[in-house]
């Protein structure tokens, strides 16, 4: 069994492999935000187990991040998208197109950037409408969801349930500015959030950077953003977990994301992630769109 990375290991090999010329020692401290010395004994340390070499990452290096790699991405894209009406009478929210792009692509886009090419969709509404994204994206596979007129979208992650290790789920709806929020490498589980004082949204109460709660509305809290990213640890957890919580009175109806936050909060430690709403945003109402793309506003 490969010896796990401590946390500074982790993100010192990150850096270096995602930097597109070698890095100083001050430049990894800076990234890092930690002193020189904190820098310069742990890559003393990684370079006595030959991560590193000459301030370089090596390929031994390359391979003691791979547990970390986000190798696969599950979209939620059954629903019907109400709140959208009326361009979601004929198109699937995620194809739904703003200024030009549909919604799913800048998230797709963003997963390629990142090297995930192992992509997943669920659909259910005109499922056969997600096939135009096969010209662009020959490599989606898409899961049915014969249940999500009929139950909430843990139907979906159950349909996916056994491809949560070291994957990403994204709710397919999202409008993302900035795709360097979608990330290689990740040390453990975690949720984006994006901070507020206030917030009358799904949002998590969080300690130390661990999420706490989930709960709708809240102070000083977090703002929960669809995208999450699961542990091959925590996603095996989460294909029993789900499947136990599906099958439980009232299973049906609850949303996926509740499972490991009010269902078995107990095994569970989910990091928040921070971002802002300049990186990405959630377009919930017809009236939102409208705001953003003024070719609807008619």
């Amino acid at each position: 069994m490969e010896e796990k990375l401590s946390e500074k290991e982790f993100d010192i090999l990150c850096m270096m492999a995602q930097a597109k010329t070698p890095l100083s020692q001050r430049q990894l401290a800076e990234q890092a935000g930690c002193s020189l010395g904190t820098v310069n004994s742990a890559l003393r340390e990684l370079g006595g187990k030959t991560l590193v070499s000459n301030g370089v990452i090596t390929a031994q290096g390359m391979l003691a991040l791979e547990p970390y790699r986000a190798k696969r991405a599950v979209f939620i894209a059954a629903g019907f998208g109400s709140r959208m009406v009326p361009i979601t009478l004929n198109t699937p929210k995620p194809l739904v197109r703003v200024n030009g792009k549909r919604l799913i692509d800048g998230l797709i886009d963003a997963c390629l950037a990142a090297d995930i090419d192992e992509i997943y969709i669920v659909r259910g509404y005109l499922a056969e409408q997600f096939d135009q994204l096969l010209q662009k994206y020959p490599m989606i596979q898409f899961l049915e969801n014969p249940n999500y007129n009929e139950a909430n979208n843990i139907s979906s992650a159950v349909c996916a349930r056994r491809l949560l290790r070291n994957a990403y789920i994204f709710e397919a709806d999202l409008l993302i500015h900035n795709p360097q929020i979608i990330t290689k490498y990740h040390y453990t589980s975690d949720f984006l959030g994006i901070p507020m004082e206030r917030s009358d949204d799904w949002c998590f109460t969080v300690k130390d950077g661990i999420i706490q709660t989930q709960r709708i509305g809240g102070l000083n809290c977090y703002q929960e953003i669809g995208i999450s990213y699961w542990s091959a640890e925590d996603g095996q957890k989460l294909e029993e977990h789900l499947r136990i919580a599906y099958e439980m009175p009232g299973g049906r109806e609850k949303y996926w994301d509740q499972v490991p936050f009010s269902d078995f909060p107990e095994h569970y430690r989910v990091r928040v992630r921070e971002c802002s709403s300049g990186d990405i945003i959630e377009l919930d109402t017809f009236k939102e769109l409208k705001a953003i793309d003024k070719t609807y506003d008619v």
